[in-house]
């Protein structure tokens, strides 16, 4: 079952947006691209298509490797993935905000 979130409510459902979305939310972690493609709900393959995109943008880096396993993670110091941080946490904030003033209401 496909879990949506604020995220890709307002960017669109797209492969990328999958990828950020996850990254996003667990930003500072690294992951190992098989971890990625089944936490974003897409093949590796399909993942391995828009993977070096990523990488040449500078969203995402090499963190370490464990064995054969390299892991990535989100660029925090790139400026396009700080904004996209910052739109997140916005989007985030301003959708708990209407969902506890509804709750509010409904109790008053």
């Amino acid at each position: 079952m496909k879990q949506s979130t604020i995220f890709k409510e307002t960017l669109g459902d797209t492969l990328v947006i999958r990828v950020l979305d996850f990254l996003i939310e667990g930003r500072g972690l690294d992951y190992s691209l098989s971890d990625i493609a089944e936490k974003s709900s897409i093949g590796r393959t399909t993942l391995h298509r828009i993977w070096d995109r990523l990488l040449k943008t500078g969203m995402v880096k090499p963190t370490r490797e464990i064995g054969r396993a390299k892991l990535f993670k989100l660029n925090e110091e790139n400026p396009a993935v700080k904004e996209l941080i910052k739109f997140y946490d916005t989007l985030l904030y301003q959708h708990t905000e209407k969902h506890l003033s509804k709750k509010l209401m409904i109790k008053i």
